[in-house]
């Protein structure tokens, strides 16, 4: 008995000090209250672009834009505790990213905008793809974690 016991115990410790297997972190209202401040700054940084022209109030209206994109994702992946939460935050930040991206390529011509695009593309599809595998490695650790708490108690 006393060994259950230490491997539950053990199992607790781990899952508490991992990432993304403890309880959410965040009440609901600390969620709605991010998010009302994410808006709020949204506007603001909104404002700011007003004054620039051409390409440059598009890059800033992207860079606002996916600012906020970016904090209400995390915000939520920080409510929500979940993996699937948190890859979904990842890709935003990346798409985000490369909306970003892709508004700086607009002042490039030719060859050079292709490129940058093509850039911007290939970093968005590495992030992504990098969330992907980040998941699936933490499934992974669960899922040996839960086979080694089942020999153990066996």
């Amino acid at each position: 008995m006393k060994k259950i016991f230490m491997a539950l115990a053990a199992t607790a410790a781990i899952v508490a000090v991992m990432p993304g297997y403890a309880a959410s972190a965040m009440s609901k209202d600390t969620y709605k209250s991010n998010t009302r401040q994410i808006d709020d700054a949204f506007k603001t940084d909104k404002e700011q672009c007003k004054t620039m022209k051409g390409n440059a109030k598009d890059v800033c209206t992207a860079e606002a834009k996916a600012k906020q994109k970016i904090g209400k994702a995390e915000a939520e992946a920080e409510y929500k505790g979940t993996g699937k939460a948190r890859v979904a935050a990842r890709n935003t930040r990346a798409d985000a990213d490369y909306s970003v991206a892709k508004e700086k390529c607009d002042d490039q011509k030719g060859n050079a905008k292709d490129v940058c695009i093509k850039d911007a593309k290939a970093a968005r599809t590495s992030a992504k793809a990098d969330a992907k595998a980040d998941r699936k490695v933490a499934e992974a650790r669960a899922d040996a974690r839960d086979d080694k708490r089942d020999a153990q108690y066996k």
